[in-house]
């Protein structure tokens, strides 16, 4: 590149959470939606688990396809609620077995009638300790790499084992139960000692959340990656329903645009705009890339990253038709 030359603009890295399907129906729109999310280049795509493996099999089932069907890195979610040590190292050698090397180790909410205090979690009190037997299981998984040395047949020279990548959740706004800010970040910081690769944030609706967060993780000593986690809002319902689940502060300007706006299509452009300005301003501001919650739909996710700027395609196509996760042979 010449000094004449502008400087080319840095690829922004992105990535996807999708959720099993519940049905015959949703395994077959799912199936299409991971085609399209999958040829748009993504750094990975996550699927959601059930807490004590409610949804273990149509999540690998899931997880099994995009691995075999894409060259796009599967990341599978785990949870710490109601799992003994036993059963989680289970899980995770189930996902291994699989060709599942990427994880996003959560502690998991209370069930259903739970409140803080009551032995709901299990063995694994932490996300931190989760991490750990993450990273315990792998290594006894795969001890050491294997490779070929050239002009010796037959000869192997072993190598540095693959390790996980293990993402872990970060809170802009901090974790509802937390008692204050240093709370939320000393957390962070444990679950990057014990072995957590990569943060990935929840929900938020200003950049500035995001920003002032990461610098004061930074500042902390959190040196891993901290993706900030979009979620495009395109109807009232289900912003209330966010808000309900997440404790988030109410976006007056986004819920008053929503409320106002009488058409769907109108009420999606909406959403789909001002999950692109979000986008813009906390990549701008230095964020490592993004992670968008598709809600198991393709269109609103790629809109939004072409609204903001991000190229959508790379060369990394899908391989071959996806199979159905539900209906699959090789899934069942």
């Amino acid at each position: 590149m010449t000094t004449t030359e502008p400087a080319c603009p840095r690829r922004t890295p992105f990535s996807f959470e999708l959720y099993p399907p519940k049905t015959l129906d949703g395994g077959l729109a799912l199936a299409r939606t991971v085609e399209h999310l999958a040829a748009a280049g993504p750094e990975f795509i996550s699927v959601t688990f059930g807490a004590g493996g409610s949804s273990r099999t149509a999540s690998l089932d899931v997880l099994r396809s995009i691995r075999t069907s894409t060259s796009v890195d599967p990341m599978a979610h785990l949870t710490c609620v109601g799992s003994t040590h036993a059963q989680a190292s289970r899980l995770i050698k189930d996902f291994l077995d699989a060709g599942v090397h990427s994880f996003l180790a959560l502690r998991g909410d209370p069930p259903a009638g739970a409140v803080e205090g009551d032995a709901f979690l299990g063995d694994l009190g932490s996300a931190a300790e989760l991490v750990q037997l993450i990273g315990r299981v792998s290594a006894e998984h795969e001890p050491y790499a294997e490779g070929s040395l050239v002009g010796l047949p037959g000869a192997v020279q072993l190598g540095r084992r693959h390790r996980p990548r293990i993402a872990v959740a970060a809170f802009p706004n901090g974790h509802p139960r937390s008692r204050s800010t240093t709370q939320d970040l000393d957390t962070l910081l444990a679950k990057q000692a014990a072995g957590a690769t990569l943060a990935i944030t929840q929900l938020f609706f200003h950049a500035d959340d995001y920003l002032a967060f990461a610098e004061r993780a930074r500042r902390h000593g959190v040196t891993m990656p901290i993706l900030p986690g979009v979620m495009p809002i395109t109807s009232p319902a289900r912003l209330r329903r966010v808000l309900e689940l997440s404790g988030e502060a109410l976006p007056s300007d986004l819920a008053i645009a929503l409320e106002v706006e009488p058409d769907e299509a109108g009420r999606i452009d909406i959403g789909t705009d001002y999950s692109a300005r979000l986008i813009r301003d906390v990549v701008a501001g230095g964020a490592p890339g993004v992670h968008l919650y598709a809600f198991n739909q393709h269109r609103t996710v790629l809109d939004v990253l072409h609204r903001a700027g991000i190229p959508v395609h790379d060369d990394r196509p899908v391989r071959h038709p996806i199979p159905d996760p539900l209906t699959s042979k090789d899934a069942r």
